[in-house]
């Protein structure tokens, strides 16, 4: 239970990295309201899929290796709260998101939440020290 929220959070943004940055162009039209065309955007997107892929390798590792815990923790707070902020600033300058969007921004918030009190939850997991 203590790894779950990394774990959720490995399950959801593989796939999504993968989506982003495999093949922009064809895939993301496909679910989102936009077009990737250009070098730049294609660009973008695999610059994410990269930074999406790197992060859930930091998960995964605190998934395996408990001195690596709570980094693989904070950096999930950071990483879907900061997403959160994102869109919520979004959602105020832009307006309503399609659905997809819109049910990322609950997700990101969850698994943001659920993050930080796991880290509450487990205050003596530090790095090295088995927690």
């Amino acid at each position: 239970m203590k790894n779950l929220h990394l774990v959720l959070s490995s399950v959801i943004v593989i796939p999504a990295a993968l989506l982003y940055g495999v093949a922009p162009a064809d895939a993301l039209p496909l679910l989102f309201d936009f077009q990737v065309d250009s070098t730049d955007l294609n660009n973008v997107f695999r610059a994410i899929m990269g930074l999406y892929l790197g992060s859930a390798a930091l998960w995964i590792l605190g998934i395996f290796k408990s001195g690596y815990w709570k980094a693989a923790t904070l950096l999930n707070i950071v990483f879907m709260l900061g997403l959160a902020a994102g869109r919520l600033l979004s959602i105020a300058l832009d307006g309503i998101p399609s659905p997809a969007y819109a049910f990322g921004w609950v997700g990101e918030l969850v698994l943001g939440g659920f993050a930080l009190y796991q880290l509450r939850k487990h205050p003596g997991a530090q790095p090295g020290k088995p927690g």
